[in-house]
This record gives structure tokens, C-alpha cells and sequence, in this order.
């Protein structure tokens, strides 16, 4: 049988950790219901959309486990401590409405329009400037551990890069040219 140690470890813990440390945006859709481990690494995704009749559940502490997959450092973050709490204890399903109204996850689609939506949603970050968004992510990450100072310093060392990009140059060049 399985420790938790090779499964959280080996499997879970790493999915989530390159979910954080890609450069890339990610985008989680949930169509359906995202529960436990399922449900943080939904939170871990930069963007997570969801349909109308999804919902999501926090069920650990139902079968006497605490959440894991980063669920005790995304979650408090995301929604304050006293819904982390309430959520992690109590194991209630959270409707995707809910979920979003209380900052757990970005929008709410149509079940209908869920995957249309959803897919135009991801195309369009994946038409955008790869480096301002990879160097946002970077940004948004550490400020939940920098003091206020280091992170403006951490803003400018940030933006030089960016100033820097062919993006930025590009779009500098054409906003130029039409002005």
C-alpha cells in the first residue's frame, strides 16, 4: 500500500509545485467536482474557471486527515483564514458561485458555454506577452512573503526585464507609430 510520503511526495506535491514554479499561466477549468488533493490543485493554477454546477470540497477532515497538496498555504491565502478554517474542518461542498464570490476561484461559466468560454479564456493569455506574464506570476508569488519594500524593489528589478522584452519594445514601436 501506498505511504503518504510517495504519494503526496512523489506524486501529488510535485504536480503542484511545477503548477507554481512554471513561467507559463495556468489555467484550471473545473467541470464537475474537484475534492481534496483535486481541489488544491485546482487552487495552485493561476487562473481556475469553473462551470455553473461544479463545486468544490475541501474533504479531509471527513475521513481524519488534514488537507495536503498545498491546500493549508493556498487557501487561507485565497479566501482569508476564518473560511479556510470553516471550509477545512467542516468539509462542506461549495458551489462554484460561492467559490468565486469568496475568492477561491475567478469566474463562473454556463455549463453550456463552460468549455467555449474556458478554452477562449486560455487562448487569449496564450496570445499575450510570454515574458510579462511569466514575470507578473513571479511577482504575485512572492508577495505573499516580501515585506511591502521588498517587493516595490522586487517591481522595479522586474520590470526592467520586462522593459526589456521584444513585447514591450514591439508594443512601444507601434503605439508610437499610430500616435
Amino acid at each position: 500500500m501506498p505511504t503518504f510520503q510517495t504519494v503526496l511526495g512523489g506524486q501529488l506535491n510535485p504536480i503542484v509545485a511545477k503548477i507554481r514554479a512554471l513561467e507559463k499561466p495556468v489555467v484550471c477549468g473545473v467541470n464537475g467536482v474537484a475534492a481534496g488533493a483535486g481541489a488544491n490543485i485546482a487552487l495552485a493554477c493561476d487562473i481556475t474557471v469553473a462551470a455553473e454546477s461544479a463545486y468544490f470540497m475541501q474533504a479531509f477532515s471527513r475521513i481524519g486527515l488534514i488537507p495536503d497538496t498545498g491546500g493549508t498555504f493556498l487557501l487561507p491565502r485565497l479566501v482569508g483564514y476564518q473560511r479556510a478554517a470553516a471550509l477545512t474542518m467542516l468539509g462542506e461542498r461549495v458551489g462554484a458561485r460561492q467559490a468565486a464570490d469568496m475568492g477561491m476561484i475567478y469566474q463562473v461559466f454556463s455549463d453550456q458555454d463552460f468549455h467555449k468560454t474556458a478554452r477562449a479564456l486560455a487562448e487569449r493569455l496564450a496570445g499575450m506577452p510570454t515574458r510579462g506574464l511569466a514575470l507578473t506570476k513571479q511577482a504575485l508569488q512572492a508577495a505573499s512573503h516580501n515585506t511591502f519594500e521588498h517587493q516595490l524593489q522586487l517591481e522595479i528589478g522586474l520590470q526592467t526585464i520586462a522593459g526589456q522584452t521584444y513585447d514591450y519594445q514591439e508594443n512601444r514601436r507601434l503605439r508610437a507609430a499610430y500616435c
